[in-house]
């Protein structure tokens, strides 16, 4: 029967790349997705691209790929990675100056595009966001990004013309497999079934480490062997649709029944129509059997159409976040950041400063005395957080002056006054017709473009 080996070497922008080198030397696997994008991750690549034109790709592109792409040549294995973000184009641009670098100017480099529908949004903006009801037009002066979720198909045909690298802008975490996975079985993207048996896999990986136990430890209830030298997921998938997760052996981490089920159910509301924009994806029938140590076998996924729409997620600026902080230590630390939050609200009153929220947090365990034993029922340390959302950077500025004037204005013995103010992006989402959105492939390296 036959079967494929996929990896995942990154569940978020900010991932460590170790345990992808590992996967590439040793895996002995044919693909690894890189998954880096959340839905307030593209929106603030958005907002770096329209201050920057040749940014707005994943921080961490560079760092991966300059690690990545020196082992392709001894260790060949093809990259799909949603790295991409606001500027694919230039994602690509710098991974081929990477592989030229390396002497790999071969490569060749699929860029996947079509998922910016920003410049057609006034069509939609009598559209009702999911999560609000309020439609579109009540942002429209703040709006920075919108960005459907596509599905694998394009990623299949840019495997059919022999891309090394796949880069993506905001296709479904688990499209990225999916797009491996179609192609590798030579499958129509009508086949709902094993179209749904391909969106497990790709949810099982799509989150790197979570599957493998991290985000499961919890000590002496579940704990797991060297947290700290955590090993990601390779899954082969077979022909049939059953897929067997595993990790290398020399490596950290736990998989068992218990942490790929809560990958399982991890965002998915109900696990009989998980829609995503390649197919409604059933999980309800799905059996999980540990067949070795670290080694977990899962079958039963099916699927049906998908939905007429695709999700779109907006971004728009929201106000702005100013923070303080300030610690107080010693004997009565308590009590006198209390009294300086005290002194933090009534400020605001006097300078008539308007807020949206205000929170005002003690935090502190061992920053000041590290693991100094109390001698009293009272913590010997507290930092005073102080975060308020407001309308202008002016505004949010002024809340971390007032913590800071506490050095002299406020109790005894404040001390690492820091202030912060930075603009919030929130999201929302719609609902568009499909036919808002053709994704196009364009090349970059080996191809000649």
């Amino acid at each position: 029967m036959n079967k494929v080996r996929i990896a995942c070497g990154a569940g978020f922008s900010g991932d460590r790349v170790e345990p992808a080198l590992d996967i590439i030397k040793s895996g002995e696997a044919s693909y690894i997705i890189f998954e880096c994008l959340a839905e307030r991750t593209i929106a603030m690549a958005q907002k770096e691209k329209r201050d920057y034109t040749d940014n707005g790709y994943d921080p961490l592109l560079e760092y991966r790929m300059e690690r990545v792409i020196p082992l392709l040549e001894a260790h060949p294995i093809k990259i799909i990675t949603n790295m991409g973000a606001a500027n694919p184009s230039s994602a690509a641009d710098k991974v081929y100056e990477i592989a030229k670098k390396n002497g790999l100017s071969n490569l060749k480099i699929a860029v996947v595009e079509g998922d910016n529908i920003l410049s057609e949004l006034d069509k939609y903006y009598k559209s009702p966001f999911i999560e609000t009801g309020d439609s579109l037009d009540s942002v429209s002066n703040s709006i920075i990004s919108a960005n459907a979720y596509i599905g694998g198909e394009p990623i299949s045909e840019a495997l059919a013309e022999d891309a090394d690298i796949v880069l993506c802008g905001r296709v479904a975490d688990p499209a990225l497999a999916v797009g491996a996975l179609m192609f590798e079985f030579k499958k129509k993207y009508n086949d709902f079934d094993f179209l749904g048996k391909c969106t497990l896999a790709g949810h099982l990986l799509e989150c790197a480490g979570q599957v493998t136990g991290g985000y499961y430890a919890d000590p002496g209830i579940k704990d797991v062997h060297e947290l700290w030298n955590l090993g990601f997921p390779i899954l082969t998938f077979h022909e049939d649709g059953s897929m067997v997760i595993e990790k290398l052996p020399n490596t950290g981490g736990l998989v068992n029944s218990s942490t790929v089920k809560e990958q399982l159910i991890y965002e998915v509301q109900d696990p009989a129509r998980y829609i995503t924009p390649d197919v409604i994806a059933d999980f309800s029938k799905v059996t999980i059997d540990e067949i070795g140590k670290h080694e977990v076998r899962i079958s039963g996924a099916t699927g049906k159409a998908p939905t007429s729409t695709l999700k779109v997620g907006v971004g728009y600026v929201d106000g702005w976040i100013g923070e303080g902080e300030i610690s107080y230590g010693g004997y009565n630390a308590k009590a006198r950041a209390e009294l300086a939050g005290e002194v933090i609200r009534k400020r605001l009153e006097i300078i008539n400063l308007s807020y949206r929220e205000l929170r005002i947090d003690m935090l502190g365990v061992n920053s000041l005395f590290g693991d100094t034993h109390q001698t009293t029922g009272e913590p010997i340390e507290v930092r005073l957080r102080v975060c308020a959302r407001v309308d202008t950077k002016d505004q949010a500025e002024k809340i971390g002056r007032e913590v800071e004037a506490l050095y002299t204005n406020g109790p005894a013995g404040g001390g690492g006054a820091r202030q912060y103010a930075h603009e919030v992006v929130a999201m929302a989402s719609f609902l568009a017709p499909r036919c808002a959105v053709t994704p196009q492939i364009m090349w970059k390296g080996g191809c000649g473009s």
